[in-house]
């Protein structure tokens, strides 16, 4: 039996409110909603942890920061720890990735065979927060509102550039894939960084939005007093008191990043239409996901770093012969999507499951039901101590041992704006969620794992900025001798290799 191909599309710090099945018909993103259509379509998806290195590293290998030690943006991924990348290629797979996955360390493949493009982001350990020292802002890498004011139009971009190269890179390696010259099943994951702040988009997309009705947030700013506790950390970490944001502001940021969902959408289109002309579409698996959100906004909060849906949840749909399309809506997260790719390519699971505490995702395709919770972690910038969440049915309960537990109704409450922790009519609910947690987590160990990670790094970092400078960066190889036409080829050989279909 011939293993399917596996197409990845990966974007960042998608906001998933906007995909509550496919994306929200208001979107400009007609490709995205054809995929839709097709596939099964998760409305509450969560990532693993709400910033890009630990949810991808999570994405990667089915397991929560806690157990890959990939607590920040500056953690090393440990080469050691399996990823769907390699159980895959274990399996007779060619693995490829085109774009961002943010890797931190010396291994910038973690499984995959190539590598396409460089990161956009540093894989060094230069954006170390310190629990040390709590309340420091570090300028130099820090968020901070500047994304908001200055919001806007550009026909080029450091983020345009770099997705640009993405799916240039990830079109032509479909074109390769098709020519036949490796039998291998192969599995592309094509990852870009839009709609990712700077909120700055194409004409061409910006104008597709001069008439939208989602420019306001649905919950306005609130006073930093009413925020709780780790929400204003955040205002504090994105050095929010240097900035006075307007009504005006928030509009051109809400609609340069939907502008960029359009964007993003035409790029995709360019990938699913490669497939088809290619004919690979038929045996071709699409999954695409987001590895955390953006609260776009909603409280006057912006970016990542938190467990409010806006930030927490994710778009993820699959497309796969053995899943239904339609809409599932019991709670999964991205940890899943690693044991969920290996169930699809016929990987044997007993040698999957050990390397995941994820649950293969096929079974809701087939009508099944979940009951396990989801599990979320962070513990990176504008934190003091790790924070965890769990969402359970329609219950979202988080904890940090320095601020007050909250419990949420998403059921009746979506927008999250009434805490029942406090509640004495919500106590059973609450000491469940408190007794599934502490089975899960001793969170005065997960506090000395990370401050150990952060100690460690800030003077190894320290020790290889002196001196001599070896960058990690990926650099992707070209060979030219090895491109178009050369004299070691046969020029009749290579014209008919490099052409297809052939014979039409």
């Amino acid at each position: 039996m011939t293993k399917p191909n596996i197409l990845i599309v990966m974007v960042d710090q998608l906001n998933g409110t906007l995909f509550p099945d496919g994306p929200a018909p208001w979107l400009h993103a007609p490709n995205l909603a054809r995929l839709a259509a097709r596939s099964t379509r998760f409305a509450n998806a969560y990532t693993a942890s709400p910033l890009c290195a630990p949810g991808r590293a999570a994405f990667m290998s089915g397991q929560l920061p806690s157990q890959t030690g990939v607590y920040d943006n500056a953690a090393e991924f440990p080469s050691s720890i399996p990823t769907f990348a390699h159980h895959l290629r274990r399996a007779g797979y060619y693995t490829c990735l085109s774009g961002k996955m943010h890797f931190v360390g010396p291994d910038q493949l973690h499984g995959f065979e190539d590598r396409l493009t460089t990161d956009i982001y540093p894989p060094d350990f230069g954006w170390t927060p310190d629990y040390r020292k709590p309340g420091e802002r570090i300028d130099w890498w820090y968020h901070n509102m500047g994304s908001v004011t200055g919001a806007g139009v550009a026909e080029i971009t450091n983020q345009l550039e770099y997705d640009d190269e993405v799916a240039f890179h990830g079109v032509q390696k479909l074109y390769d894939l098709a020519r036949g010259k490796d039998d291998r099943p192969w599995c592309l994951t094509v990852s870009f960084t839009h709609p990712h702040d700077p909120y700055v988009a194409r004409r061409k997309y910006w104008d597709l939005y001069d008439d939208c009705a989602h420019l306001a947030p649905v919950v306005p700013a609130m006073d930093y007093a009413d925020h709780d506790p780790h929400s204003q950390r955040i205002f504090d970490a994105n050095d929010w008191r240097s900035y006075t944001i307007t009504d005006d502001h928030i509009a051109r940021s809400r609609r340069a990043y939907f502008a960029n969902i359009s964007y993003l959408d035409d790029k995709i289109g360019e990938l699913l239409e490669t497939l088809e002309t290619t004919r690979q579409a038929e045996n071709t698996i699409v999954l695409f996901v987001s590895d955390h959100g953006d609260m776009l906004g909603e409280r006057g909060l912006w970016f990542k770093m938190s467990f409010f849906e806006g930030s927490a949840r994710v778009p993820l749909m699959i497309a796969a012969p053995q899943m239904q399309p339609g809409l599932v809506t019991d709670p999964v997260s991205t940890i899943d999507i690693c044991p969920t790719l290996c169930d699809l390519a016929g990987v044997a699971m007993d040698e999957v499951m050990p390397w995941t505490t994820g649950e293969s995702l096929v079974p809701l395709g087939q009508g099944a039901a979940r009951q396990s919770p989801v599990a979320m972690e962070y513990a990176a910038e504008a934190s003091y101590s790790p924070m965890i969440a769990l969402r359970q049915g329609r219950w979202k309960y988080t904890n940090c041992a320095i601020d007050p537990e909250q419990l949420f109704d998403l059921e009746t409450d979506p927008h999250e704006l009434t805490n029942l922790a406090e509640e004495p009519a919500h106590a059973t609910t609450l000491e469940r969620f408190r007794i599934m947690a502490a089975a899960r987590w001793d969170l005065e160990q997960f506090d000395a794992d990370v401050r150990q990670s952060q100690a460690r790094r800030w003077v190894v970092y320290e020790a290889l900025r002196q001196g001599g400078y070896f960058p990690w960066d990926y650099q992707p190889l070209q060979k030219a001798s090895e491109r178009y036409m050369r004299n070691h080829m046969d020029l009749n050989v290579l014209e008919e290799t490099q052409r297809f279909p052939r014979g039409e």
